[in-house]
């Protein structure tokens, strides 16, 4: 690697790189060693898509990133090692690396997150991999940072020649790539297909639409806390909300629940859902219901109705640090309803996909919910994502997924 520029950080801004974590903000940057000149962060003529030295104020070396002016997170640090080259054989080792990690949880016909951005060491980078019941490997891939974008060609031909995919569409139309100064883009790379495919998931089929499905067409951090949850639904009246593709409800059916109802807001998934009740011949045992999760909590607590089990897992009620609090309310309220619903010792699987909802504020939140609704809990598990999201360790933003299995007395 030829010289390159340094960026020169504050005083005591390392820490928190030093610890693991990979970005480097706007705020933190004394100044700019461009070649021979120094240069105030403000004046830096350092073009963006470049590769930079991080630095500490007393000039150790911290790591090599990308450099984005146009971006609040300055640089996105890509490796720790001085010198290291990024060319094809330097993507094809990370990816090669998360591909091995996922063989020792995942077979050839599973589908998982193959590439999970900074907690796989290529900041900004998302890839799933779907295989389809015919066989087929789909990928979706995500660049939502100028850090991957920039070798996004050489990124798509080791995936290619990794993975041989039946398939690549790419689903990089997220908002956050404005905040990198990127369009947003979607749609097939090479080869067009039908977008809608059929995966299979503990035994259970599901239609997953590539282009139009939630983020990169399927919540795949889910799977084993929807294999935990059917082992406890055998011969119990279940309510899955927030159910977006009805996954969590078929794996309970599959697993000898008595009735299951399964409840989202969304028009377009309810129709999916009831396309994937069919494709698993579950017609007599799942019913769909379009309808406000809030809205139909409060009407079974008035009619009297109850459960002997009850799924939580909603969208994430916060993105931001500030709406925590307001956040809070909506969590605590559909905890506290669902309690109310639930039979004596009834179990209760609840989530939050919010990094910004951190573990402990989770979890005083189902004590303050128990306590309202004079309910006794006892925690049998506390889960996260699955193994195809691994968490970097000083990366708090990786460990976002909280998944409670309460039994509610």
């Amino acid at each position: 690697m030829s010289a390159c520029s340094r960026i020169i950080l504050k005083p005591r801004e390392d820490e928190e790189i030093r610890q693991g974590f990979p970005w480097v903000f706007d705020n933190e940057i004394a100044y700019v060693k461009n070649g021979t000149t120094t240069e105030q962060y403000a004046e830096c003529t350092v073009p963006d898509g470049e590769v930079v030295e991080v630095l500490s104020k007393s000039g150790q070396y911290l790591g090599t990133g990308i450099i984005n002016k146009k971006s609040k997170i300055v640089v996105r640090i890509l490796t720790r090692e001085r010198g290291e080259v990024f060319d094809e054989a330097f993507f094809k080792k990370r990816i090669e690396d998360a591909l091995s990690i996922r063989f020792a949880y995942y077979g050839k016909h599973d589908s998982y997150r193959l590439v999970f951005d900074e907690a796989d060491f290529l900041p900004g980078l998302t890839v799933e991999r779907y295989c389809d019941v015919e066989g087929r490997v789909f990928l979706v891939v995500q660049f939502l940072a100028l850090c991957t974008e920039v070798y996004r060609e050489i990124i798509l031909k080791v995936l290619t020649d990794v993975c041989h995919p039946f398939g690549i569409y790419e689903r990089s139309d997220a908002s956050v790539r404005e905040k990198e100064g990127l369009e947003e883009k979607s749609g097939w790379i090479g080869a067009e297909h039908d977008p809608v495919i059929r995966i299979k998931e503990n035994g259970i089929i599901l239609q997953v639409d590539l282009e139009k499905g939630q983020k990169t067409g399927y919540f795949l951090d889910q799977k084993f806390n929807r294999r935990c949850a059917a082992m406890f639904a055998k011969g119990k009246r279940v309510l899955d909300t927030f159910t977006h593709t009805g996954a969590f409800a078929l794996n309970c059916a599959a697993a000898g629940a008595s009735e299951v109802t399964a409840v989202d807001i969304s028009e377009d998934a309810v129709e999916n859902v009831k396309a994937n009740i069919a494709l698993n011949g579950m017609d007599k045992k799942v019913t769909a219901v379009c309808a406000d999760v809030f809205d139909v909590l409060r009407s079974y607590e008035a009619e009297k109705r109850t459960f002997d089990m009850i799924i939580l897992d909603p969208p994430a009620f916060t993105k931001s640090a500030k709406q925590v609090q307001k956040a809070y309310g909506g969590y605590k309220e559909i905890n506290l309803r669902a309690m109310k619903i639930l039979e004596k010792g009834g179990i209760l699987i609840t989530c939050s996909c919010s990094h910004f909802f951190d573990y402990n504020t989770f979890y005083s939140m189902i004590q303050n919910a128990a306590n309202d609704a004079h309910r006794t809990v006892q925690i049998l598990e506390k889960r996260g994502a699955g193994p195809d999201h691994p968490v970097l360790a000083g990366y708090p933003k990786s460990e976002y997924l909280k998944c409670a299995v309460l039994r509610v007395l």
